[in-house]
């Protein structure tokens, strides 16, 4: 059973950056597609970004293009976050399937973190 812990969340001031943190236990990254997903208040729940362990392979969502970089070391991914808008305020989630494909679905994900939270003032 993988089971995934995010950290690094917080407040920080429009414009500014942050790192979040995804580790891993009970199993290794290998094989997986490790995403990351926020969910705004009162919203659904969105892609961000995603990586293909084994094959290095990243996608973004379209608004965080050049702005976030989702990076992997040894059993822990990383969302890199620089540039930081209040529209990017949300709960940010990690997420990892087996396979190689990065789909941003939710419903395609079987493992999740518990959440952390993002908060960007202006």
């Amino acid at each position: 059973q993988l089971q995934l812990v995010e950290s690094g969340g917080g407040l920080v001031q429009a414009g500014h950056s942050l790192r979040l943190s995804c580790a891993a236990s009970g199993r290794a990254f290998s094989g997986h597609v490790i995403s990351w997903f926020r969910q705004p208040p009162g919203e659904d729940r969105e892609f961000v970004a995603g990586l293909g362990w084994s094959s290095g392979i990243t996608d973004y969502k379209d608004s965080v293009k050049g702005r976030f970089t989702i990076s992997g070391d040894s059993a822990t991914v990383y969302l890199e976050m620089a540039g930081l808008e209040p529209e990017d305020t949300a709960v940010y989630y990690c997420a990892a399937r087996f396979g190689s494909t990065i789909f941003t679905k939710t419903g395609r994900y079987d493992y999740w973190g518990q959440g952390t939270q993002v908060t960007v003032s202006s």
